[in-house]
């Protein structure tokens, strides 16, 4: 197979203005989205109307809180009776909003810096700058923008360090030379909204600028502090001198030759919203940087290494046309999910783009970003994932505690702490609360894989090894995410019920109203059944099987499985049949063994014929392909991944925009959730073998594992 050729023939190449899908560079822990000048010279532009996609400078590392905002402690909980028993959640603002609102938007993700164009007189206006070409080359990881500024040509190449938070730059113009055309890097306050910065409030944060040469190159040292949040940059680069001015924040370099060149490094010193996991105290490392050349070769040598390592399909086969727009789908979503979160932390549902809920992690999607790496080949991003919720364990303990149960509650909406967002829905979902099972079984499956491969370790107790040492690393997480889910089921007499109070994946329903959920009933089945066959792996006794195989079935009703228990009118009266049809979800996502395949079948099939298919979201449609292809039905599955849809609209850059909904103009769970359903279609799923493709699609592939 030449993967260089099937990811070349989808890079993205514009020739004009493309304002809402600009291109990005990356590394999986800092990225910059540019405009077609390859900088961020037209930030402003971007930024306008209502599909706004801001051009950000992002690092996992980016947090800001405001000072003086108040803490959890203050909030007046609500009351939610639980059986007989009163939980507090901090679910109600009524009172208290400035209070709820302060902590909600504490803490944020900020915009590091904006680096770009300008002449010497001032601003760059977009009525004197023409794109000619841009083109993002994905194998190499590079970006290549030309445009002219009234008929003289810039040409720049702009990418990043694979180790590093550093963003590579070479210009060349004959504007440089002559001093007409600068670069420019301003710094802002941090902002808890979509553009995570504040260009105004020059008084609230602080630069303070050192620089000396060496020879013909600039090094220049920058401090930056946001209130707590501390930050250093240093530039390094050639054929122009850095000047301040005096406007605040900002630092130019001067050109004195045809052609620039220069990193802006960006390293953390304090940052206490990762002080609570550890994170926030940042030693010193070592300050020498890389040679653009030197860098550029690293840049391509790890890119190389990403296509040629992992899993990877090739659609050139195929008679069906949509056949080259899903491999462009799925190329250019192995790139965005390598660069917008590869890191120690959960990305944001809009990764390192830009703010989406303040930049937050939304746990419950974490499966949706993270799952597929399991199915491609790529363990060690599985691994961070299930790092990350060894940080905050003690967190999701006392959460748990303080609410009356056992084990680990896993927060919904949480900055690096682990604290959940105060939030009328956020507090209230768990179907995040399986999910470090699920991300602990698809590490075991898949490296038990490997293992089968390469000849290892095939003891029957895989007490040892490498499976062995994996099954002792998470057993905490795996059990104290099953006691947890134990100590939350309650048992009426007859069976164990889930709920309430509790609002299920799809947020349309009152919390005190909501009983046995489907997709999170057999969820929570599934979780405890995998969490025993966890510790049988260790030669531990079983602890869940009893209460998994007393938990109540799926709710259904008229041949149709329903919503919840208490909502038989789930597919006839608004708001319920809008938003998440998530009880697909149980056969689809999970191989739910208390599935009614017939009735599964009708449910999609009404699922199609009367929701409001405008308010899906971009998971929905390959979670509703993964159902369909567990049903056998492999042409609809298909038709939902590539269904046309607001929130299935794909952008020339490989984004998923949910349109109509300004807040998310990328959304990386569309793209996650492509990469898995398009695993599972092409491996299949437990027993059953792939590939799975309906008639037309033809699928060279290699390096993918099946699905549960």
């Amino acid at each position: 197979m030449n993967r260089r050729e099937t990811v070349e023939r989808h890079n993205p190449h514009y020739a004009k203005l493309n304002k809402n899908a600009p291109l990005s560079v990356g590394n999986g822990k800092f990225c910059f989205t540019a405009d077609f000048t390859g900088l961020q010279t037209f930030y402003d532009e971007y930024c306008e109307g209502q599909d706004a996609f801001p051009l950000c400078t992002m690092s996992e590392w980016g947090w800001h809180s405001y000072p003086a905002a108040g803490g959890q402690q203050e909030l007046r909980l609500t009351p939610f009776d639980t059986y007989g028993r009163t939980v507090y959640y901090a679910a109600d603002d009524a009172g208290q909003e400035e209070l709820f609102k302060k902590i909600r938007v504490n803490a944020h993700k900020f915009h590091l810096g904006k680096i770009g164009f300008e002449f010497s007189g001032g601003n760059l206006s977009m009525n004197e700058c023409k794109p000619v070409s841009q083109l993002l080359s994905l194998w190499k990881g590079i970006l290549y923008s030309e445009f002219s500024i009234n008929g003289e040509t810039v040409k720049t190449q702009t990418f990043v360090h694979p180790q590093e938070d550093a963003l590579y730059v070479r210009a060349a113009s004959s504007l440089l030379k002559n001093g007409n055309l600068r670069i420019t890097v301003n710094f802002p306050y941090g902002s808890h909204k979509k553009c995570a910065a504040d260009f105004t409030a020059h008084d609230s944060h602080k630069t303070f600028v050192s620089r000396h040469e060496t020879g013909k190159r600039q090094n220049i040292f920058i401090k930056r502090e946001l209130d707590e949040t501390i930050y250093e940059v240093t530039v390094d680069g050639t054929g122009f001198h850095a000047a301040s001015r005096e406007k605040p924040h900002i630092i130019n370099f001067i050109p004195d030759e045809q052609s620039i060149e220069f990193c802006v490094r960006f390293k953390p010193v304090y940052v206490p919203a990762l002080s609570r996991i550890g994170l926030g105290d940042y030693k010193e490392t070592d300050n020498q940087t890389d040679l653009f050349d030197d860098a550029k070769e690293k840049c391509a040598a790890f890119w190389e290494n990403y296509w040629l390592s992992g899993g990877f399909m090739d659609f050139s086969g195929s008679t069906d046309k949509r056949a080259f727009e899903l491999e462009r789908r799925i190329i250019l979503s192995l790139y965005l999910t390598a660069i917008q979160g590869r890191g120690a932390l959960p990305p944001a549902e809009t990764g390192l783009g830009c703010n989406s809920w303040y930049g937050k992690f939304h746990l419950e999607m974490h499966f949706w970003h993270h799952a597929h790496f399991a199915l491609w080949g790529r363990t060690d991003e599985l691994r961070n994932s299930l790092e990350y919720y060894k940080k905050i364990l003690p967190a999701a303990k006392e959460t748990a505690s303080s609410q009356g149960y056992s084990g680990a509650r896993w927060p919904k909406m949480c900055d690096p702490s682990g604290a959940n967002t105060p939030s009328s829905i956020a507090v209230l979902l768990i179907w995040q609360q399986p999910h470090p099972v699920m991300f602990a079984e698809l590490l075991w499956r898949a490296c038990k894989c490997e293992e089968q491969k390469t000849g290892g370790d095939q003891s029957k107790e895989f007490s040892s090894g490498k499976l062995g040492r994996i099954l002792r690393d998470y057993r905490e997480i795996v059990v104290e995410t099953a006691e947890f889910m134990k100590s939350f089921l309650h048992w009426d007499g007859s069976r164990y019920v889930l709920g309430p109070p509790y609002i299920p994946a799809q947020e349309r329903h009152d919390p005190e109203k909501v009983l046995n959920a489907a997709f999170e009933l057999e969820y929570f089945r599934w979780g405890l059944r995998r969490a025993d066959e966890w510790l049988l792996r260790l030669g531990e006794p079983c602890r869940y099987g009893e209460i998994a195989e007393n938990i109540s079935l799926p709710p259904a009703s008229g041949g149709l499985y329903t919503a919840h228990e208490n909502c038989p009118d789930t597919f006839s009266k608004l708001p319920f049949y809008t938003d998440h049809p998530s009880m697909l979800a149980m056969y689809g996502v999970l191989d739910s063994e208390k599935t009614d395949r017939e009735i599964m079948s009708a449910t999609l099939d009404k699922t199609l014929s009367v929701w409001d298919k405008s308010t899906f979201y971009g998971w929905d449609f390959p979670m509703m392909a993964m159902t369909a292809c567990r049903l056998g039905r492999h042409k609809d599955a298909m038709d939902l991944l590539l269904m046309d849809s607001p929130k299935n609209t794909w952008l020339e850059n490989g984004h998923n925009r949910q349109t109509g909904d300004s807040a998310l103009p990328l959304y990386l769970p569309g793209n996650g959730g492509l990469l898995l359903a398009a695993a599972m279609i092409a491996a299949g799923f437990g027993g059953k073998e792939g590939p799975l493709f309906p008639d037309g699609f033809t699928a060279e592939t290699e390096g993918i594992i099946a699905y549960i």
